[in-house]
Formats: C-alpha cells, structure tokens, sequence
C-alpha cells in the first residue's frame, strides 16, 4: 500500500520529492501527505511539566544570515528549547528573545525548585533570584565550566534538528511549526521502529478514516 510506504520513508526522513519517485506517485501527492503527518504530530504532542535539571535556551531557523543571539535574526524563526536532561525536551516558536517572553514559558513548563542550566544570556539573570535553582555556563569561555554546568544537551537537540531541516532546503515560515514539532517527536520518541508504530497508529486512528 502506497500510504504504507509513505509513512516509512516519513519515519526515516527521506524527502517528499524522493519518496515520491520511489513509491511512483505524484511529488505534490507526497508533499501534501508529509503535510498532514506533521500536522498530525504537532496535534498529538502533549503538555507535560519538566523537573529535576532542566536545559533552557534560544536558537534561530532558517534566512541566509547568521548571528548570534538577536542580531542579523531579521529572517530567522525563534525557536525556545528546554530539555529534562535524560528526558524530553519541549519547544516553542518565540516572537523574540526578551526575558518577558523566555521566563513566563519557563515558570509555565518547569516545576518550581528544579535546576535550571542557562548560558550567560543577561534575560536568563532573573532565574537568580526565583523559584529555580540557577546555574548558568559563559560559551564564550567554555561549553562545561568548572563545576560541570553545561547546556549540551539542548545544544545537541538543535544540532539534530537543523541537521535534519537542511535536507528540505527552506522551509516557509507559515509551515514552520509542523517541522519543528517533528523535530521534537522524533527526539523523544525513540527508535524508528518506536516512531513509525507510534505514527501509525496515530494514522488509522485518525487520518484513514472511512
């Protein structure tokens, strides 16, 4: 069944343009369904409250200039990242990087009294008198400073999702979300044998309906 294949060379990240030629059907026909399997993801991702030592920190998608924190971001999406180191990790599209944006989402995702690792971001030098336990690393001296703090678990995250968004040679803003949800279902959910159990599943449930 052609919907069957589609779905393996979903789970294993070939492009819609390439499943289509193996699978033999039209390249919009893919696209379209690609489209649906990731609004389908982003629908089934659940609210969940990270604890214990939890990651935080900003990156930016996409344009064709590069820059750090804000600047020459003017192309770029903001994407926010936390991560329960050993867990999952959660992110959300931000319309900036200010502190009144950032700390809300985190007093919101993570449970009071756990331990937050920031970089040396200054929005994140409210995080030294609250709720949390801050500790905080400089990259522009060390990515793990002398007492172990370190953000290399997001940083991985990130690494992983831009490395797989690459492959798709630009993506519309307006269809951001969906891949940006992939992203952060396929970090948490394990193998690929677990991700396409998981997604077919989802599929006959709700998409193949009669």
């Amino acid at each position: 069944m052609k919907q069957e294949k589609l779905l393996e060379h979903f789970v294993a990240g070939t492009t819609a343009r390439a499943a289509a030629s193996l699978v033999g059907v039209q390249a919009n026909t893919a696209k379209l369904f690609y489209q649906r399997l990731r609004q389908l993801i982003a629908s089934k991702q659940e609210s969940y409250e990270l604890s214990g030592e939890v990651e935080v920190d900003e990156s930016y998608f996409g344009g064709v200039r590069k820059g750090k924190r804000g600047r020459g971001a003017a192309e770029k999406v903001p994407v926010f990242g936390l991560l329960k180191r050993g867990g999952k990790v959660y992110t959300a599209i931000i319309p900036n990087a200010k502190a009144t944006t950032l700390i809300p989402i985190i007093r919101e995702k993570v449970r009071p009294d756990s331990i937050v690792y920031t970089d040396s971001f200054q929005v994140y030098d409210v995080l030294d008198v609250s709720e949390f336990h801050h500790r905080r690393v400089n990259h522009s001296k060390e990515y793990v400073n002398e007492q172990g703090h370190h953000i290399n678990g997001i940083e991985n995250f990130w690494s992983q999702a831009k490395r797989h968004l690459r492959r798709f040679n630009g993506i519309p803003k307006d269809s951001f979300y969906g891949f940006l949800k992939e992203c952060e279902w396929r970090f948490n959910g394990g193998s690929h044998k677990a991700l396409l159990h998981q997604l077919k599943s989802w599929y006959h449930s709700e998409i193949n309906q009669p």
